[in-house]
């Protein structure tokens, strides 16, 4: 309604201020339509009006809130030409904004310079950057920035008090998060839902099931229900726990609850009856969750995969592997080691081959996906890393496999190091080829080479 009225208002030539235009400019923000309260930030000068503080800092907002974070540089740049200094709002908005997209060193740089200048960062700039860190595993960090909040004289809120719950449990440091959890509540903050959720994952990651039972009777007991995420928590932890009995227990209890299962809650139970070779009731069960139109996701996929390389049917699983890339899921480092372990296992070591090379050539597999940890030789002796699979290509004779595994590590900017340039150059004098070992990439290498061949003789 109002954004009718500022267009009607435009029409009939009334000129709106700086203060109807920060208006329209924060409600097209919070409707996440950040490219029409650009048009208009723009229009602003077109009519004589030059946008304030505000206004940069609602579009930077805006930009922020839809992970367009790269594009704030260009407001900042232009705030800068028109004289205005980024505030406290400025900043803590951007630090939230790179924490949002797992950005956590510009984040930290940003904080620094905050800091610098005298602005103080609030109490949800540094959740966000503690929270941040508890995701990427750094618990030192995290706890750093919370011993400067309280030097700071800012009080952590229940949110803060969670994320490092949630950080401590994940690495299964129960200890250290039962400290932070008895904290909260002295400070007045009652656990939530999600606070229970996230000790209730720190037992089972631990594999403490019954203290994650009791958790969540001690729940019930304290009037919170647990949710979705509590009882697939759970049912994670009792089918990684060979518990399948207990996990499809605590799944009908979830159902008689009133809490339907999701993707996860699925996921969970057919890895576990992957696992234990029960692939006909975990395809049922995948089926099954298709029907109630929940989206299987990578894991569901690898878990499968996993299933049917263990039964020895490749067929099935290349399949999956195809049709999950054809939703749009790329597979990860363990769904190829696992159909790479069965290719390896049936002694179809060039489809296994060819299918470590497709990572390297094929554009839509994630870069993080390279030939280390991806394949067992034929002997079964498991390649851990891309010095590994070259001396495995080497040992089998295959040297332009080798010499492929080293040239994309030059091209990705892995730098060999000396058992590389070691191995590859054994490799080729053992295949006959030294003039090959000479005159290649290995040149600032000769005496490694001269070496080799004075203990081959």
């Amino acid at each position: 309604m109002g954004l009718r009225f500022f267009e009607e208002m435009d029409r009939n030539g009334c000129l709106p201020n700086v203060v109807t235009y920060n208006t329209v400019i924060g409600a097209y923000c919070k409707l996440k339509r950040i490219d029409e309260a650009f048009k208009l930030l723009r229009s602003m000068g077109l009519k004589g009006l030059e946008p304030n503080l505000l206004t940069y800092n609602m579009v930077i907002n805006g930009l922020c809130r839809e992970g367009r974070i790269e594009e704030t540089s260009g407001v900042l740049a232009e705030m800068g030409r028109k004289g205005f200094a980024p505030d406290e709002v400025t900043y803590n908005t951007l630090v939230n904004g790179y924490c949002k997209v797992g950005n956590f060193h510009q984040a930290l740089v940003l904080h620094s310079e905050m800091l610098r200048n005298g602005l103080s960062p609030d109490v949800v700039t540094y959740t966000s950057l503690i929270n941040t860190m508890c995701k990427a595993g750094n618990l030192n960090r995290a706890m750093g920035i919370f011993d400067q909040m309280h030097v700071r004289g800012l009080c952590p809120n229940g949110v803060t008090y969670t994320s490092l719950i949630n950080g401590f449990s994940q690495k299964g440091f129960m200890d250290e998060a039962y400290r932070i959890w008895d904290e909260m509540i002295r400070s007045g903050f009652p656990p939530t839902v999600v606070t229970y959720n996230a000790l209730l994952n720190g037992h089972c990651v631990s594999g403490r099931m019954e203290e994650a039972i009791g958790l969540l009777r001690e729940m019930e007991g304290k009037g919170l229900s647990p949710d979705v995420v509590s009882y697939s928590t759970i049912i994670a932890g009792f089918s990684r726990n060979q518990e399948l009995d207990r996990a499809f227990q605590m799944n009908e209890e979830m159902v008689e609850k009133g809490v339907s299962p999701d993707a996860i809650t699925y996921s969970s139970l057919i890895q576990g009856l992957c696992e234990q070779r029960r692939l006909n009731e975990a395809c049922d069960l995948f089926h099954k969750m298709l029907n109630k139109c929940l989206p299987p996701d990578e894991f569901t996929y690898t878990s499968l995969i996993g299933g049917y390389c263990k039964e020895g049917d490749l067929k099935k699983a290349l399949n999956l592997h195809d049709e999950m890339i054809k939703k749009g899921f790329l597979p990860d480092t363990v769904t190829y080691n696992v159909l790479i372990n069965g290719l390896n296992k049936q002694a179809r070591t060039k489809e296994a081959k060819r299918l470590l090379l497709k990572l390297f050539y094929d554009e839509s597999i994630p870069n993080g996906i390279t030939y280390d940890t991806l394949i067992e030789s034929c002997s079964n002796i498991e390649f851990k890393s891309a010095v590994a699979l070259i001396k495995g290509f080497c040992m089998k004779g295959l040297m332009n496999e080798a010499d492929q595994v080293f040239e994309f590590m030059i091209k990705r900017n892995q730098k060999p190091n000396e058992a590389v340039y070691n191995v590859i150059i054994h490799g080729h004098c053992r295949d006959g080829n030294v003039q090959q070992a000479v005159e290649s990439s290995y040149k600032e290498h000769i005496e490694k080479l001269q070496a080799f061949r004075c203990r081959a003789f």
